[in-house]
């Protein structure tokens, strides 16, 4: 057994870090108080290539205002992903409308085009297209859709910053775009989101939704609408900017954490890693497999086998449809008959650990003890 366990995820923190969060402690006050999260959000901004940077407590606050901005509500469908975090979806049923689930694509993990066209209806008013552990979907047929139908994109880069679809950036394909900042993120704020957007509008709304509705600059406490409280604190933002400061050796040090594993696994008959296709340029939040059909093993059991030997991992996302928070739906059970490629994919994979702390020992470790595993297994 390896002597250290191999950890799933994690940050990779500086002295950058600690100066910057420690200026935030001693001087985000008074006068001072706003200082460090405007400058993140522009920062934030010009990294992306995007006009308004609105910085939040998490991607799921995010989410929801891009909804309540939008103004999906009850009577609308929102398609969504059958194979992603609730997150990505638990906002829409916030705003009481119907999540509708499709498909994702067996090469991609994202979300199909043709399962979204097959899922329109005269109540479609979104769709939330989630870059799956760094992967892009199809946007140029996503948006003709768009375009086609008349509904909205909220783009989900919560697990894709830094990734690049035809060298723009993630979180550009949609007319709002969301992100997190969890300490499982290859940015971290320990927890924290962020949602841009190009339109003037929709950032008004935002940040007059996100401030228990209030307009921004108001000194007087007049709440015109009861709303929320979505705010990030200047300590988170001070160490989200550092974190951006360092973007491109963070999204580095992710991309050779895969290499490195596709260096020993890419030839094994076993399994698949994530795919890069040609315009894509992947940030690969998680480094993930998905294991062959024949091999007679559970993704939760495979799970279990790795941490006997000091390795951490994740299982594939659970298609939700299948999830008990959505037992009752009547979207989510006609979603399980038809979603094929999300019942198929998610029970076989499994994310190997990507912590921006590991090293190449580490991974050799982990490749070996998976190979000996699997191999048991097969023979």
């Amino acid at each position: 057994m390896n002597k250290k366990e191999i950890p799933i995820a994690g940050p990779w923190v500086t002295d950058l870090e600690i100066q910057y969060t420690a200026d935030a402690a001693k001087n985000s006050w008074y006068e001072r108080a706003s200082e460090w999260n405007i400058r993140f959000e522009k920062t934030f901004a010009k990294y992306i290539g995007s006009e308004y940077a609105i910085s939040l407590p998490h991607c799921t606050s995010a989410i929801h205002l891009a909804l309540c901005a939008l103004g999906v509500g009850p009577g609308d469908e929102v398609i969504v992903p059958d194979t992603t975090w609730i997150a990505s979806v638990a906002p829409v049923k916030y705003v009481g409308a119907q999540p509708v689930f499709a498909d994702i694509e067996k090469e991609t993990w994202c979300i199909s085009p043709q399962s979204i066209e097959n899922l329109i209806t005269p109540k479609t008013k979104a769709v939330i297209p989630v870059d799956l552990y760094g992967s892009m979907p199809n946007y140029e047929i996503i948006n003709s859709l768009s375009s086609k139908y008349n509904f909205h994109v909220i783009e989900d880069a919560a697990e894709a910053f830094g990734s690049e679809l035809n060298k723009i950036k993630a979180g550009k394909f949609g007319c709002v775009g969301t992100y997190s900042f969890h300490g499982s993120k290859t940015i971290t704020t320990g927890e924290g989101g962020m949602l841009v957007t190009d339109n003037s509008s929709i950032n008004q709304r935002v940040l007059f939704l996100r401030d228990h509705g209030r307009s921004p600059g108001d000194r007087y406490f007049q709440n015109s609408e009861v709303a929320y409280k979505y705010r990030m604190s200047s300590l988170q933002a001070a160490f989200g900017t550092a974190q951006l400061e360092r973007a491109d050796q963070l999204v580095e040090k992710k991309r050779k954490i895969y290499n490195w594993y596709k260096e020993r696994l890419s030839d094994f008959y076993a399994l698949k890693l994530n795919s890069e296709p040609n315009n894509v340029k992947n940030s690969y939040w998680m480094t993930t497999i998905i294991f062959n059909e024949e091999l007679d093993l559970k993704k939760e059991q495979l799970m279990g086998l790795l941490l006997e030997h000091g390795i951490q991992s994740r299982p594939f996302f659970n298609q939700l449809s299948k999830l008990p928070a959505f037992s009752s739906d009547p979207q989510a059970l006609k979603a399980q008959k038809l979603n094929k490629e999300s019942d198929n994919i998610s029970k076989r994979g499994i994310n190997l650990p990507s912590a921006l702390s590991l090293e190449e020992e580490d991974i050799d470790y982990v490749c070996s003890t998976l190979k000996k595993i699997i191999n048991s297994h097969l023979n």
